[in-house]
């Protein structure tokens, strides 16, 4: 039986890339997001019910995260990767943004993650799966006024104190640290940045090993970017 993918943030980006390259890669993937009709086109490009099922999931709400990781092992019967993926970020600048946009920001990016390793490791721990994280090169150094840069320290943070939490189980605990990527996160799209697919590849990388090899951290970097 083909194994099964679960990725938070699956609309666009690197989470619709990895969706792609998981398919094409034989899994079955179970796609979480709030934006639900771009879920279920991308579901249905995928191959529809019996590859891929569209779970509209924001990861700030427990129940809908719940939810989603209940869809996934009543349609496909098993989960065998998740990855928390969703998150969005913010204006450089204590100044910048506005207090609500900071706390959406916060609660997707730490909340949301925290409760979507909460609510997939018990079928991890069945399936002796694999879990990953998008953090971020910000979650490895301090930027000037960067609060996400801060959410991405706690998501670097989480992804070793879930390591050190499955030690001995066999889950695999995976953290994707990019730099620049093209995505949508950006309302000015970069230029010389990584792709999504670039990103995707890493994660397939990291998820092909054998049971034995378990790959902690991923920092992946444009050539054009020097910090």
């Amino acid at each position: 039986m083909d194994p099964v993918f679960l990725i938070t943030g699956a609309s666009s980006g690197i989470g619709e890339a990895t969706a792609r390259q998981a398919v094409a890669a034989g899994y079955r993937v179970v796609l979480g997001a709030r934006s639900e009709d771009r879920l279920s086109s991308l579901a249905s490009s995928l191959g529809g019910p019996e590859r891929a099922i569209a779970v509209r999931c924001d990861v700030t709400e427990w129940s809908e995260v719940e939810a989603m990781v209940a869809s996934a092992l009543d349609q496909f019967g098993r989960l065998d990767v998740a990855f928390a993926n969703a998150g969005f970020g913010a204006a450089r600048g204590f100044l910048k943004e506005s207090p609500e946009q900071w706390r959406s920001m916060v609660l997707t990016n730490v909340y949301g993650a925290a409760l979507t390793i909460r609510a997939v490791l018990p079928a991890l721990r069945d399936s002796t799966g694999h879990l990953l994280l998008t953090s971020s090169v910000a979650g490895r150094r301090a930027l000037p006024g960067s609060l996400y840069s801060a959410t991405k320290w706690a998501v670097t943070a989480m992804g070793e104190a879930a390591r050190q939490e499955l030690d001995g189980s066999g889950v695999r605990v995976t953290l994707i640290e990019p730099g620049m990527v093209d995505t949508p996160f950006f309302d000015d799209r970069p230029s010389q940045a990584l792709e999504a697919d670039d990103v995707a590849r890493a994660v397939m990388y990291a998820v092909s090993q054998p049971p034995h090899v378990d790959v902690n951290e991923i920092l992946i970097r444009p050539t054009s970017q020097s910090g």
